[in-house]
């Protein structure tokens, strides 16, 4: 399992003097995954977390990182004092805290997940991956789809000096949005 494989990796970074980053950005987003905090050798792994994918607050810039003593001190002497606001910690403590949100929140994006794969599929497109947030998607024309979506004012990622064929769809926000996307899927599959 990917705790088990983190936490071996782990360990043969700790003997070569190596240190195991974790990123947790996308994980409170996710119905079933849990923190890989418990599984790791602390003395040389560092998690990330965030609050900006999932709670929606990218421009209040918090996260923090779970890791031992020293090696907080580490990472505390080399990127010196990042000043957060009384506000911004007010705002991240409540957004914590409030998990009949979370809850609610993880149910509409698994179901906005569902009904955008749906979408994609339906116009050709092959899900390989993901979170709850956003979707990536395959298809042998991505970069006309990229093209095409991108005159109608629809922004999705595309990897063009990766992989050509791959585009990263966001979930729409407001309903409004939902049909702008489903209708121009539609137009551009027939």
């Amino acid at each position: 399992t990917a705790p088990e494989l983190l936490a071996m990796l782990g360990a043969r970074l700790a003997r070569s003097g190596g240190t195991l980053i974790v990123d947790e950005a996308f994980m409170d987003a996710e119905p079933f995954a849990h923190s890989l905090v418990p599984e790791l050798p602390l003395g040389n792994s560092v998690v990330l977390r965030s609050f900006g994918k999932f709670y929606g607050l990218a421009g209040l810039r918090l996260g923090f990182a779970i890791a031992s003593p020293a090696l907080a001190e580490r990472v505390r002497r080399g990127l010196g004092p990042w000043a957060i606001s009384g506000a911004s910690l007010e705002i991240g403590s409540r957004a914590l805290a409030d998990r009949a949100w979370r809850e609610r929140a993880i149910t509409r994006l698994a179901k906005g997940a569902a009904r955008l794969d749906a979408m994609l599929e339906h116009a050709g497109f092959e899900i390989i991956g993901g979170t709850c947030l956003f979707r990536l998607a395959r298809h042998p024309h991505a970069t006309a789809w990229f093209q095409r979506l991108g005159r109608q004012g629809i922004w999705v990622r595309s990897f063009p000096s990766a992989r050509e064929d791959w585009l990263r769809f966001g979930q729409p926000g407001a309903a409004a949005d939902w049909r702008r996307l489903e209708a121009a899927l539609k137009a551009n599959s027939e």
